[in-house]
């Protein structure tokens, strides 16, 4: 069976980003856009990422420009995240998430949903530790309201207050 696992993106560097080094943690895919009026998601999505960070949870980001709210280039798109909105989570070079080019690991994840089509910027996918999807959620989900789902996932049993 595929897991996220079966794939790798490039970071901002060029670096190969193998998801294997994700394997029995909690991570956050997301797609971003630094020009998106949903673009101060970032600040919610990095308070998670910091508060988790050190129990097995990720986030990665993936910048695209497929509604043509990025900026030009990945280093602008990157430079502005973490200057604007302090993102210190892995951040991959621009994807295209629908249609001619699609990057396979959203052609994966969309399957996997059967939501099809990512409609806007800033649509997550939950995966849990064994690489599978345990949700999708839309563009206006804040951060802050998948806060409980990634809390499960990291196998917690009191209950967050």
């Amino acid at each position: 069976m595929k897991t996220i696992y079966d794939f790798s993106e490039q970071e901002m560097n060029g670096a190969p980003v193998d998801l294997k080094q994700f394997k029995n943690k909690v991570v956050l895919i997301v797609n971003t856009a630094s020009k998106c009026g949903l673009a101060p998601q970032l600040e919610g999505l990095e308070a998670l990422y910091k508060k988790y960070k050190d129990e097995g949870f990720v986030i990665l980001g993936l910048p695209s420009n497929q509604f043509h709210q990025e900026l030009a280039t990945d280093e602008e798109a990157d430079d502005y995240c973490r200057l604007h909105y302090g993102v210190t989570f892995p951040m991959t070079k621009r994807v295209v998430v629908n249609g001619k080019g699609e990057d396979p690991l959203f052609t994966y994840l969309k399957d996997q949903s059967g939501h099809g089509r990512i409609k806007w910027n800033y649509t997550k996918f939950l995966v849990g530790k064994d690489g599978q999807l345990i949700r999708r959620f839309a563009p206006i989900t804040k951060p802050e309201a998948i806060e409980e789902e990634i809390y499960s996932a990291l196998n917690k049993k009191e209950i967050l207050k």
